[in-house]
């Protein structure tokens, strides 16, 4: 007995639905997570005298050889769960089938979802990482580099590259703060939940979460099988990192467009037609992939909604959708900030374009403000200079501007908040570009990159201690 009819027999075995039914390939990313499920379920039923001790070694024979033949050498099913049941089968005969003994393929594919799903967060937070420690190296070479910083588009304030850079990293760490959240939500157990009503067998759930290194159970059995809004936050803090990848690629393009950033080669394309371009690819690329998690986000979103418990087949769906936004969003990260961390800054041709468009006068304004004068009356004596001058006004016409009124402003002062560097520098508030104001959020950043990495390191080593035992029980049976 061969293919599903080990698992089917004879009922639903062909029919032109079958193929349409199927997920094998795309279940290949579940190929190991099946193995280490199996194994768990099988030393614990093992334990729980469910099954025999010679059973169980059979079955674990079974699945070493299933996983040295990989998945390629698996027979037909209708998904990777149940050819692995039905390989079993055949190696073993009819005690195969005890493996599947107090669960369902409805708890089992949940638990396999989680189980892999863990791996492709911590990796994605890993890079997430690496991206802010590049951002990071930015913020550190560049804190003195003055540049414009745009509203609308148009010269608004003189700014620094090192605090546009770590505008970013702010947000690529909140990024990998919902990550955190939601790895601690889709780290529970479902395992036992059998079809959606538990099972008459004495078993252990409790034993196989840790076999298999989640931190507890989905509680509930109706939930445990049903529920995969442990997809849809994971998709949507993919979503929300894309969205950041996309601000950044774009202020890439933009200031490469201006000539305010020369991007390396290996991130930019020559034209096919014009030999002078050098075209920003990668950015526009990665930009792109905002599409990509977004419509994952919608896709999880509109399967889940309205499905009645316990389980349905429209969550095969959910998961095929959403592994390809997983899949592109960590590259994307990869590659947005890989080009910026290898770009050159032309300090230069930065520090003339901060000061275009009379973008300093905000600090002028401030200065204004700061001798005395209401805000507000200090911004409109500023707009008349500007306008009397036909462009940036000098201290002088300032100083006339400001005459008719009971304030003295320190003309130094005035001078350094009419420079691109030197409104730069009195920003000192906490978060501000001023170098000095830029080290010490350099420093608070640095902390949390430490304790984020420490956090993935922890996570990692949880599930290396699981594996770990999991082997230990599956020797036993040798």
């Amino acid at each position: 007995m061969t293919d599903e009819t080990a698992v089917r027999r004879d009922r639903f075995t062909g029919g032109p639905a079958r193929s349409f039914l199927s997920s094998l390939a795309a279940d290949r990313r579940l190929f190991a997570a099946d193995l280490a499920v199996d194994r768990a379920h099988v030393v614990m039923l093992a334990e729980q005298e469910i099954i025999g001790d010679e059973t169980a070694g059979a079955i674990l024979g079974a699945l070493a050889e299933i996983e040295a033949a990989g998945h390629e050498a698996l027979p037909e099913g209708e998904d990777v769960h149940e050819a692995i049941e039905t390989a079993v089968i055949d190696l073993i005969g009819p005690d195969g089938g005890r493996m599947h003994t107090a669960r369902s393929r409805n708890d089992e594919v949940a638990t396999c979802i989680r189980y892999r799903l863990r791996e492709d967060v911590l990796g994605l937070c890993e890079r997430l990482c690496t991206a802010r420690e590049q951002l990071q190296a930015i913020a550190v070479d560049e804190r003195e580099t003055v540049m414009p910083g745009y509203t609308h588009r148009q010269s608004a304030q003189p700014t620094t590259v090192a605090h546009w850079a770590l505008s970013y990293e702010a947000a690529l760490a909140r990024n990998t703060e919902r990550l955190f959240d939601a790895y601690d939500r889709l780290n529970r157990s479902p395992l036992g939940a059998a079809a959606f009503a538990g099972t008459p067998f004495p078993i252990d759930r409790e034993r196989t979460a840790d076999l298999l290194g989640f931190d507890g159970l989905v509680e509930n059995a109706t939930d445990a099988v049903s529920a995969r809004d442990f997809l849809l936050e994971v998709a949507a803090a993919l979503a929300t990192t894309a969205v950041t990848v996309s601000g950044l690629a774009t202020d890439g393009i933009e200031l490469a467009s201006r000539g305010l950033v020369a991007l390396d080669d290996d991130y930019a394309s020559t034209s096919s037609i014009m030999p002078q371009k050098k075209n920003p690819d990668t950015l526009e690329l990665a930009r792109a992939r905002v599409g990509d998690a977004s419509g994952a986000v919608n896709a999880v979103l509109t399967t889940l909604a309205g499905l009645p418990r316990a389980y349905n087949r429209d969550l095969q769906r959910v998961t095929t959708q959403f592994w390809e936004a997983i899949d592109e969003t960590g590259p994307a990260v990869e590659v947005a900030v890989g080009a910026i961390a290898t770009a050159d800054w032309p300090a230069d041709r930065l520090a003339e374009a901060a000061g275009e468009g009379f973008a300093t006068a905000t600090g002028v304004a401030d200065r204004l403000a700061m001798a005395g004068l209401p805000f507000r009356t200090a911004h409109e004596i500023v707009a008349e200079a500007a306008a009397a001058a036909d462009g940036t006004p000098d201290v002088a016409t300032i100083l006339d501007a400001v005459a008719a009124h009971d304030v003295d402003p320190d003309e130094d002062a005035l001078a350094a908040a009419l420079s691109p560097t030197g409104s730069v520098t009195m920003r000192d508030s906490r978060g501000g570009p001023a170098p000095a104001a830029v080290t010490a959020s350099l420093d608070r950043a640095t902390a949390r990159l430490e304790r984020d990495r420490g956090l993935v390191t922890d996570r990692r080593q949880q599930l290396e201690q699981a594996a770990t035992r999991l082997s230990t029980e599956v020797d036993r049976y040798a």
